[in-house]
């Protein structure tokens, strides 16, 4: 993991990527000339969620590139109460700017999904491509909102005493982070995830910035502007939305309403389902996901020259995420586990 010191709306800030190319599990800067996959994470795990993803030999065709938004993993950079996808949005396109990233296919994870939405808005000529999984609805449900507040006030509740902390509560905030993620799934890679997440998070979301959690993941989405047809039709690229259906946060009607509003914007998109999945279905799905995203890159790279799959490669997040409990080769096992 390297960081980066961008100029952003809230003045310098120090923000963490990961990049790694054909023959580099963790490089400094891209290969020139080679199509780059841009991949921003969902709300509580950070971009090691994208593991699955980087141990893809498949996918390591392409510059990966992940970056950590504000409040998660080893970005430091302040996240204001307005904090919300355009925002993000900006922000990644920051450091695709000190990257010398000119374009990338996006991909986006529930709400690294809304700030690859907006980027695409944004900065439409810089996007190829855009993958969203389980991306925010049209309107946010009620009962999403009331879920993930109260998984920040029991995190608050537990830590506002730094001296006394209830692990009760704690427990419960975690418990009610892993059923609106993952359904209470358990397996070898969310077990080593979880691990890795709740240490970033008691970095990240405790003393003088205890309030962090409540803005990254409640005020975010409350702070989500409309979708709006004018806006959405500045988007020039083609869109696949990953629908998972066992989502508890986002059901079926929800992708199917976002695609009838791209249609109505005339954005070539797809819809697509990970069947028997929960929310972030890229990590119990992770062979599903990552062959819907080779295709869907492949489709519109037609016209790039790239190298052959490489014969073998490392993730840059193994290391961690082995010292935590995973073993070799236990993300591969997950799809079959969750069947």
């Amino acid at each position: 993991m390297a960081t980066a010191i961008l100029n952003t709306v809230t003045g310098s800030e120090s923000f963490a990527y990961t990049i790694s190319t054909p023959k580099d599990a963790s490089a400094r800067n891209i290969v020139q000339g080679l199509p780059t996959i841009l991949l921003l994470h969902p709300v509580y795990i950070a971009s090691v969620i994208f593991h699955p993803i980087y141990a893809d030999s498949r996918l390591r065709r392409f510059n990966l590139v992940a970056m950590d938004l504000r409040g998660h993993g080893g970005t430091s950079a302040t996240a204001e109460d307005t904090y919300d996808s355009a925002v993000a949005a900006q922000d990644v396109l920051k450091l695709m700017e000190t990257l010398k990233i000119s374009t990338c296919h996006l991909v986006g994870v529930s709400m690294g999904a809304s700030a690859a939405l907006q980027m695409a808005i944004l900065a439409p000529e810089k996007v190829l491509s855009l993958f969203m999984l389980s991306p925010p609805p049209v309107t946010e449900p009620v009962e999403g909102l009331e879920g993930r507040q109260e998984i920040a006030n029991y995190w608050v509740q537990a830590l506002q005493n730094s001296d006394d902390i209830d692990h009760t509560l704690l427990g419960d905030s975690v418990f009610g982070g892993l059923q609106l993620t993952f359904n209470n799934i358990e397996t070898p890679l969310i077990k080593a995830l979880t691990a890795a997440t709740f240490k970033a998070c008691r970095h990240n979301w405790s003393g003088e910035n205890l309030h962090v959690i409540d803005t990254v993941t409640v005020k975010y989405y409350r702070n989500q502007p409309p979708l709006c047809e004018i806006a959405l039709r500045r988007i020039r690229c083609p869109v696949a939305l990953v629908h998972c259906s066992e989502d508890l946060v986002y059901p079926e009607p929800c992708a199917q309403e976002l695609l009838a509003v791209f249609h109505d914007a005339n954005i070539e998109v797809s819809l697509h389902s990970l069947e028997g999945a929960p929310h972030l279905g890229n990590v119990t799905h992770c062979d599903e996901t990552n062959t819907l995203l080779y295709n869907f890159v492949l489709d519109h790279s037609l016209d790039q020259d790239l190298p052959p799959i490489p014969s073998s490669v490392q993730s840059p997040f193994e290391a961690e995420l082995v010292a935590l409990g995973l073993t070799d080769g236990d993300y591969d096992l997950v799809d079959s586990e969750s069947d």
